[in-house]
């Protein structure tokens, strides 16, 4: 039997391996490895057969270790940590956690996977990330306040990514509202926030997030919208993917303890610096209806502001997706 974790892990660094030392180390055929090297294709990993060589992967791939992302975790944000979970394949990163949650546990905890085989995004959408091409992990985040105080969460959290990746040297990030991560207008990453608990107080946040790392072509055929990744942007290195998991999880620690404190008043100067919205003009679709309008940034709880011919409308995160219409400046 080939567990593919350990497959994928010797060809990772991208040397090629003959076919021949693969059957011999599982002690299997080699029916059965090219078997098994169809399956991580089948999850998008970038599986190259060579005449005479062997299997190798197109671009290295760094597996995702606990051991690795906790080790490359400032110290005060380790401590806060009660735990940080790593799984080969589960349902989706933020069903693991509500679960978690609603059987009481409800601390602060991190969740990756490298698949997902029920993946979700905004409004139920789907969400699909090949192997090893992207970086998918929710947080656990308890709060003493009600689910009322955690208005505009996702924005703040979008702040937080933007700050880890700059920190990265990785540059011209913007975020379109409410939970998308940009570069030049192509999306990079995705938000996912539920909330559950006690609306007065206290509750809980799970938040997900999808990071683009290195997607490949057959990325069209799976995402439905303009997309990008950290491969095809800026002159930036790409960071191996445990460092970024701690970037990423250090800077969304603070960012939290800085929202609890604040609540989301304290991150509106920030998002001003990386609204993608701004200026544009965008359609807000309202039950069966729709108005249009020039989005001018967001207000003190994270709600967009809408300026229509007549007047200003707030729009709050949870009731609609806007879209820039096209021709917008």
């Amino acid at each position: 039997m080939i567990d593919p974790r350990e497959l994928l892990a010797i060809l990772a660094d991208g040397q090629p391996v003959p076919g021949n030392s693969l059957a011999t180390h599982f002690a299997v055929t080699r029916a059965a490895v090219w078997k098994q090297i169809e399956n991580l294709r089948a999850l998008g990993a970038p599986v190259i057969a060579g005449s005479g060589s062997g299997y190798r992967i197109a671009a290295p791939i760094e597996l995702l270790d606990r051991d690795a992302i906790l080790a490359a975790l400032p110290q005060h944000s380790r401590e806060q940590l009660q735990a940080v979970d790593v799984h080969w394949q589960i349902d989706s990163s933020n069903s693991e956690l509500l679960r978690r949650a609603q059987g009481g546990t409800i601390d602060l905890r991190a969740c990756f996977t490298e698949l997902q085989s029920a993946g979700r995004g905004r409004r139920g959408r789907h969400w699909h990330l090949p192997l090893g091409g992207g970086l998918a992990f929710s947080l656990l985040r308890p709060f003493d306040s009600g689910m009322t105080a955690l208005a505009g969460l996702s924005l703040a959290v979008g702040i937080a990514v933007i700050r880890a990746l700059e920190e990265l040297g990785f540059r011209e990030l913007g975020l379109k509202w409410p939970n998308d991560l940009q570069h030049a207008g192509r999306k990079l990453a995705g938000i996912l926030v539920e909330l559950g608990g006690d609306a007065l107080g206290p509750c809980h946040a799970v938040i997900g997030i999808g990071l683009n790392l290195r997607l490949g072509a057959h990325a069209d055929v799976e995402i439905d919208q303009d997309w990008c990744d950290l491969a095809g942007i800026g002159d930036a290195p790409m960071p191996n993917r445990n460092l970024l998991a701690a970037r990423l999880l250090a800077h969304l620690i603070n960012a939290l303890d800085q929202f609890e404190r604040s609540s989301f008043a304290s991150f509106v100067d920030d998002y001003a610096r990386y609204d993608a919205l701004r200026g544009k003009t965008v359609r807000v679709p309202i039950g069966s209806e729709a108005f249009s309008g020039e989005a001018i940034g967001v207000n003190h709880t994270g709600a967009l502001r809408v300026r229509t011919a007549d007047r200003e409308i707030l729009v709050d995160s949870g009731e609609v997706s806007v879209r820039a219409m096209a021709g917008s400046a």
